[in-house]
């Protein structure tokens, strides 16, 4: 069996927290690591029904400096169509209570994720980061 454990690093970007607000994450660093994948974990709406009025926006934005940040494109994500940065939306009665990946190639140091509340959102929610293929390893 191929070792998976000692070859990857997972971070807390958001300890599980009922959400209600837009924030913003900053400066998560991959130094050392040639790839990444952002793990979004969503439990059950208690707020108003989602939908087009109640929702969350998630916008990636990566920087080799960690001061100037861009928006991510289609070509530095896996598996996903970005428009404006906007790497998910959950806006629908069924996209809570699920677990989102997602894979970012797009080769720069740092990454900046934001999600934005549009209307009442009450989601208890984590995201982790994993971090794989490291320049290093073991890496625990």
């Amino acid at each position: 069996m191929k070792d998976l454990y000692n070859n990857i690093e997972v971070t807390s970007i958001l300890d599980p927290i009922a959400v209600a607000a837009t924030a913003t994450h900053t400066d998560i660093d991959l130094q050392g690591f040639n790839s990444a994948c952002l793990v979004v974990n969503c439990g059950l709406d208690e707020g108003t029904e989602l939908g087009a009025s109640h929702k969350l926006v998630f916008t990636l934005k990566h920087s080799e400096d960690g001061t100037t940040y861009t928006a991510v494109e289609t070509k530095d994500m896996i598996d996903l169509t970005v428009t404006a940065g906007a790497v998910l939306t959950i806006d629908a009665v069924g996209e809570d209570n699920s677990i989102y990946k997602l894979g970012y190639v797009g080769g720069k140091r740092y990454l900046e994720l934001t999600y934005t509340e549009t209307g009442v959102v009450s989601m208890p929610m984590s995201i982790e980061l994993i971090k794989g293929n490291p320049e290093l390893s073991p890496v625990a």
